[in-house]
């Protein structure tokens, strides 16, 4: 095993968010310790490894390849059940596993554990029992189990900051939600790694939806096409959709009719490339719509 290669690793991310080695060490090991570990002369165990790489927002792997327990397997695999639930907007299905999980003696031996039911508790409040203010707070608690502010934001604490600020939105607390996710695009700037880019595709898409309702439309804009950007520049389809639908809608209440339709088609293709048909009703209803009144008003003046 490279130590020194882990050692690098710990001082790059540590200087990254403007940690000395002082703050980095407390509540965990003696700064004497962390010193020895970035210069590569001693190999951390596991469990320091693991407290640094939570401390500094980073997933256990980012620093090495290990092998995993039963344990670690099994929590891993209720994650990706959550995941793929949250994201099929199966809520019921998802919440049935969060009340199983609940009563499981493994998810209350790790905050990080127990902070995965309770994020999913939340959007399940929030999305279906639609009690936005119960849901912030079931996220609040969530987000505490691990957040402190000595640390970097994680992934995960990233994306309930975002769920934090969809609920937000939906309560029409639009410059909280906009705080919100001021806190994450902080997060990204400071530490851009990221193992998961759709984190920072939301970012942009949720901040959008947010400057849109505002009616701040150049900036919502800005959002969408530097998620488009994003989305191409990492071969990612994922949200592009909904970009070109937001611009679409905007360009629409600004009157510009013949460049919603443009997009609202363009939209409309991604859809249905992704066979993703939740939003082709809505979408097909909006190209008719613009056609209908681009008829009515006549051709765009040359």
């Amino acid at each position: 095993m490279d130590y020194t290669a882990i050692g690098k690793k710990i001082v790059q991310m540590r200087k990254a968010l403007g940690f000395t080695q002082k703050e980095l060490a407390k509540g965990i090991c003696t700064q004497a310790l962390i010193s020895r570990i970035e210069k590569g002369d001693i190999y951390p165990n596991a469990s320091t490894l693991y407290e640094i790489a939570n401390k500094l927002g980073v997933n256990l792997n980012y620093f090495l390849e290990v092998g995993s327990t039963p344990r670690i397997d099994y929590i891993e695999e209720v994650e990706k059940q959550l995941t793929r639930l949250r994201k099929g907007l199966e809520y019921e299905e998802m919440m049935e596993i969060v009340r199983v999980e609940e009563k499981n003696p493994l998810f209350h031996t790790n905050p990080s554990h127990l902070q995965l039911l309770h994020w999913h508790k939340g959007i399940y409040e929030k999305e279906v029992e639609n009690q936005g203010d119960k849901s912030f707070k079931t996220l609040i608690h969530a987000l505490n189990l691990t957040g402190n502010e000595k640390k970097a934001l994680s992934e995960r604490e990233m994306e309930i900051l975002l769920s934090m600020g969809v609920t937000k939105f939906s309560l029409e607390e639009y410059e909280e939600a906009l705080t919100l996710y001021s806190q994450v695009q902080h997060r990204l700037k400071t530490h851009p790694h990221l193992n998961d880019i759709r984190i920072h595709t939301k970012l942009l898409y949720n901040i959008a939806r947010v400057q849109t309702r505002l009616g701040n439309y150049e900036e919502s804009l800005q959002s969408c096409n530097a998620g488009i950007k994003w989305c191409l520049e990492h071969e990612s389809m994922y949200l592009l959709g909904e970009f070109h639908y937001q611009i679409g809608y905007i360009m629409e209440l600004q009157h510009d009719l013949e460049t919603a339709l443009q997009y609202y088609k363009k939209s409309n293709i991604i859809f249905e490339l992704l066979e993703d048909n939740k939003y082709l009703p809505l979408i097909l209803k909006k190209i008719s719509k613009m056609k209908e009144l681009i008829g009515t008003e006549g051709p765009r003046p040359t």
